[in-house]
């Protein structure tokens, strides 16, 4: 199933900022973070067609997934 998988901020340094990717059916958001060498701990926000999702999350064909790191600062 094709996706479209948006990163934000640095995690697009070595990647891309927006990609159609090919995943097999019953695929988890879990299994594209992986995927894509993220660690799991520095995510911030995960978003599924717009809306917050889990590491659990099953996609379907035609998402958009969009990842976000944890923001630091002061």
């Amino acid at each position: 199933m094709e996706l479209t998988i948006r990163l934000f901020a640095t995690f697009r340094d070595g990647r891309f900022q927006s990609e159609k990717r090919e995943y097999p059916p019953e695929t988890l958001l879990g299994n594209i973070v992986d995927d894509l060498k993220l660690a799991r701990d520095e995510i911030g926000v995960m978003l599924v067609n717009g809306r917050h999702a889990s590491f659990e999350q099953k996609l379907a064909p035609g998402d958009a997934v969009s990842i976000f790191p944890q923001v630091g600062g002061g």
